[in-house]
């Protein structure tokens, strides 16, 4: 969209009658994911979609924008018109890694968006295939160690959150491993699948149904306590990395300029998705964590990841064009 037009449109929404404002939404509302179908993303918006649509009176219709890492599709949703019939999905990459690593991003996490909520954190696990002869992170670390570079790890692309949370893994661990990039998680994963890299880190619920097939091995979970579906498998924290205990974050954000009005109905109506018994079971069958708050809380948690990824990226020399 045309600056100058975009412009336009802030202007006029701020103006809006209380009227008009009292009859959103009177159409269809769109949910932009900046990734692929069938990742954690899109699982979550998906669920969030079909529990808020009653709520608000009107379907909310996921689309996918895959692309650059997330940045195509958040960008949409930085440019959509700020009246609250397009929408979008926010995560660690989209607002902390991408911004960290890309020297020209086509959207400002903070200045861009209107936060509405977050909706769930989930965690990460570090895999192995089951050829790579270590049972535990202890012995797979002692391994990396013994031959500097011998073994790879998949991400999803230069610069993409997988990517920067296992250099970051690397440098506290003191190991190196050889980085393999990808276009997207699906094809790092049926390359780890197949044994063709040795390791890989990806959101837990994309990740599960390959465990529990004994395709792969979870040496370590990135989050704040053990996930309920894998209990057996500890921490990155308990293995002596308090620096990663955090696991990835799925939020809802509008564009900038976005009525109060609406952005009200819109949180009232996902706080109310994520309050349904469906919604909870789902969540919990994924290992999620709710993370609902208000729009205050989640510009904080942006501004901390941002700040987060910005040392490690730093510390770790990646910065991507």
């Amino acid at each position: 969209m045309h600056p100058i037009a975009r412009r336009t449109l802030l202007a006029l929404a701020t103006l809006l009658p209380l009227s008009a404002l009292a009859d959103y939404p009177d159409k269809p509302i769109k949910l932009i994911v900046p990734f692929a179908p069938g990742g954690s993303t899109d699982m979550v918006a998906r669920l969030l979609a079909e529990k808020m649509g009653p709520f608000l009176g009107k379907t909310v219709v996921v689309e996918n924008r895959g692309g650059g890492g997330g940045s195509l599709g958040t960008e949409a949703v930085a440019k959509a018109a700020p009246d609250g019939y397009t929408i979008g999905m926010a995560t660690q990459s989209t607002h902390g890694a991408n911004p960290a690593v890309y020297a020209k991003l086509p959207y400002n996490a903070v200045k861009d968006f209107a936060p509405i909520t977050n909706v769930l954190a989930v965690p990460s696990v570090f895999v192995v295939h089951p050829s790579v002869p270590a049972k535990t992170m202890k012995e797979f670390i002692a391994l990396a160690k013994a031959a500097p570079g011998k073994y790879s790890f998949a991400s999803p692309g230069n610069g993409s959150l997988g990517h920067v949370n296992i250099e970051h893994f690397m440098d506290l661990a003191g190991i190196e491993l050889l980085h393999i990039p990808y276009k997207g998680a699906g094809q790092a994963s049926t390359d780890a699948l197949a044994g063709v890299v040795n390791a890989m880190t990806d959101n837990l619920p994309s990740t599960l149904p390959h465990i529990k097939a004994g395709k792969l091995r979870a040496l370590a979970v990135l989050a704040p306590q053990r996930a309920a579906v894998l209990p057996d498998v500890p921490t990155y924290k308990e293995l002596g990395f308090a620096e990663m205990a955090e696991g990835g974050w799925f939020g809802l954000v509008a564009p900038a300029g976005t009525p109060p009005a609406v952005l009200k109905k819109l949180h009232e109506a996902a706080h109310k998705a994520m309050a349904t018994p469906e919604f909870k079971e789902k969540a919990a069958s994924i290992a999620g964590i709710p993370m609902a708050n208000s729009p205050e809380q989640f510009a904080a948690q942006i501004r901390a990841a941002l700040d987060k990824y910005q040392r490690i990226v730093s510390k770790a020399q990646i910065k991507l064009d």
